[in-house]
Parts: structure tokens; sequence; C-alpha cells
């Protein structure tokens, strides 16, 4: 596992400063109307409300404010999302549990913010590095150590922990949020979510259940 990764002080990324908070939350309107490239420095101090002085006391360069976004976007929606379901069986929690993180990676700010990482990663690899590590990572790992914990209730079989998890979210997804996230389709319905997430977890059941 790449568990260094996760050992970050999201302190780093909010520090409770009211300032630092409004600078983020101009920044991030910001990138996601213009992209990463399209942003600038002055077109973020503008929309914070503060001056560029202000704005490189607290972050050196764009990118740097940039990961602190990614950063901060997910430490406390990955921290609520990666909660499992001990009632029911395997299968209640895997559903509850997909369902969860297909409908929060389907929000019109996780997709945009996914779409401009990615636009951005090529350049800047650092920024798709902070993306992975926040999301799939963070969530790939949560997953992993319930399955492991599952494993050892006898309530499935899995020798490889981790790429069970990453099978999962992969199964889950399906073919519905790469058309969501493409612009294929504006939206997904909470009815689609839950049918390909249900489909998902009877392929992962037929694969690691007892």
């Amino acid at each position: 596992m790449e568990s260094e990764a996760l050992e970050r002080d999201a302190g780093a990324v909010n520090d409770g400063s009211a300032k630092r908070r409004q600078i983020v939350e101009g920044a991030r309107l910001v990138f996601l109307s213009a992209g990463f490239d399209g942003a600038s420095m002055n077109d973020i101090a503008r929309a914070a409300g503060v001056s560029k002085g202000t704005l490189y006391a607290y972050f050196n360069s764009k990118d740097e404010l940039f990961e602190a976004i990614i950063r901060g976007e997910f430490a406390q929606a990955a921290e609520r999302l990666c909660t499992f379901r001990r009632e029911g069986d395997a299968r209640d929690m895997l559903r509850d549990f997909g369902v969860r993180l297909i409908s929060r990676m389907s929000e019109p700010g996780t997709r945009s913010l996914a779409r401009v990482v990615i636009a951005a990663a090529e350049k800047f690899p650092h920024i798709g590095r902070a993306f992975y590590e926040a999301g799939p990572l963070y969530g790939a790992t949560r997953l992993a150590a319930e399955l492991e914990h599952l494993q050892n209730s006898g309530a499935l079989k899995v020798r490889d922990p981790e790429r069970a998890a990453w099978q999962f979210v992969d199964l889950c997804q399906s073919y519905i949020y790469k058309r969501l996230v493409f612009g294929v389709v504006d939206s997904i319905s909470r009815e689609d979510i839950e049918a390909s997430v249900e489909a998902g977890v009877d392929v992962f059941l037929k694969a690691y259940g007892v």
C-alpha cells in the first residue's frame, strides 16, 4: 500500500484561517471556470477579494494553491465517505458504499475538478498525484481495510484486498461515470447509479463471495 502518501497533515491544507479559506474558495471558482492554464494569480486575487501580496503570503504559486484546493476538497469528503456499514451482510456494505461513492464522483463540482486535474497533470504531475492520493488512493485504501475485515470474519474470500478494492470501484463505475465525465451525458439518475452498483456488487461477490 502507498500508506506514506496518506500521512500528510490535513492541517496544512486547512489551517482554520478565514483568510486562507477565502483565498481557496475564490481560487476554486476561478480554476473551475477557466481551467488551470487559463487561471491567473491576478484573477484569483480578484475573485478572492484580496491583494496579490496577501495571496502570495499564503501561496507561493498557482500550482501550490491548486494542490491545496485538491487536498482540501477531498479531505473531509473522503473521511465522511469512507465510513462503512456494519449492519447487514457484505452485500449491504458494498452496495451502500458503492452508491455513495458514485454519487459523490458524479456531483458537478467533483467531476469538473477531475477534468481540470486531468488537463493539468501532464505539465504538473504533482497535481495529478495530489488528486490521486487524496481521492482514489484514500478511498481504495480504506475499502481494502474493510475487505480485509470481512475476509477475517469469513464473509469474503479475498487474497489481495488492495487489488479487490480497486476492482470494486471500477465495477461500480461501469460505463455510466465515463459517459458523464467525458460529457456524453449531462447527468445520471439515482436509479442508474444504483443499477450500476448493484451489477458491480453481483460480479464482485461471484469472484470473492463465500
